[in-house]
């Protein structure tokens, strides 16, 4: 009896040191071997970039540079940019940087499937959903069709109107607070306006009468933004994403904000703009639409950082 209860017990400490070495086997291959090998790889087609260094990557020198150039803007006249080719390292994983206009062309024209996109990671997930951004192949394809019609002609010179609309109630919030101060100079911070114009603007033309919501929806974003630019170098360890720290509750409340408005705020009579073309009797396609004002509010925003 003793005698089979050791047998038995040792079976089962065989089987979990099988599993533990190939777990090992498995992290090494994916953690050491296959970094150096690529780098050598790339080494020996003349592409070079910061060292790899073990589990981290550059993602260390990467927010040292971040860190160091945050408080400078660059000369909208400068062409100081970087034109070649460049290995950098997120933790074990190689990307490839292009600066080189044909080949950044070259790449982003490509529709074999050759240049994959890389995985965005949760933070920025939320941030942009799956959408055009980050799908490929037919997913790709579908949502392109769908948003397709939303950037016909005549559509986008209904949408003028309203456009015109906003903007002029900017100006007439201008003239307001000169004529306030009277012969006083008054200062306006209008990289903010021109954040705020914008999201009134894709609210009213996106969402209708449920502009106010939208524009709710738009500022869990700007929340999103700065969780998901925290995160940008920070090594992913494998669950950490469902860990309960501070970044990823508020995430999941924000997430939870948006599959709210999903659910309860949005009626397809109330899709005047743009949105009623992607809409029409497909669940699917207005969760298309949400990703696709969420792409318009991210990318203005990193463009008025830009400018």
């Amino acid at each position: 009896m003793g005698g089979g209860s050791g047998v038995g017990v040792g079976m089962v400490a065989a089987a979990v040191a099988v599993v533990a070495l190939t777990w090992l086997w498995a992290a090494l291959v994916h953690l050491v071997w296959r970094p150096y090998s690529a780098a050598r790889a790339f080494e020996l087609q003349g592409v070079r970039g910061p060292a790899y260094r073990f589990f981290v990557g550059n993602n260390k020198e990467a927010k040292a540079m971040r860190a160091a150039t945050s408080g400078e803007t660059l000369d909208l006249r400068s062409h100081d940019f970087i034109s070649r080719v460049f290995l950098s390292w997120n933790g074990p994983r190689p990307a490839l940087c292009a600066g080189n206009y044909d080949m950044v062309k070259r790449i982003l024209s490509d529709r074999s499937g050759l240049y994959a996109k890389p995985d965005p990671g949760p933070d920025i997930m939320a941030l942009l959903g799956m959408g055009l951004v980050f799908t490929e192949g037919d997913d790709w394809a579908r949502h392109r069709r769908v948003v397709h019609p939303a950037f016909a002609m005549d559509k986008l010179k209904a949408m003028t109107g309203t456009m015109a609309a906003c903007a002029a109630e900017v100006i007439r919030s201008w003239e307001a607070r000169a004529q306030a101060k009277g012969d006083k100079v008054t200062t306006v911070e209008v990289g903010q306006q021109f954040t705020e114009l914008t999201a009134d603007v894709i609210s009213h033309t996106a969402f209708g009468s449920s502009y106010r919501q939208g524009k709710e929806v738009f500022l869990a974003q700007r929340e999103l933004q700065f969780i998901a630019f925290a995160s940008i170098n920070n090594v992913r360890v494998p669950g950490s994403q469902y860990a309960p720290t501070k970044a990823n509750v508020r995430r999941w409340q924000l997430e939870r904000k948006y599959q709210s408005t999903e659910q309860e705020g949005m009626k397809p009579y109330e899709f005047p703009g743009a949105c009623e073309v992607l809409y029409r009797s497909d669940r699917a396609k207005l969760q298309l639409s949400f990703l696709l004002c969420k792409t318009f509010q991210f990318y203005h925003d990193n463009l008025k950082v830009a400018e």
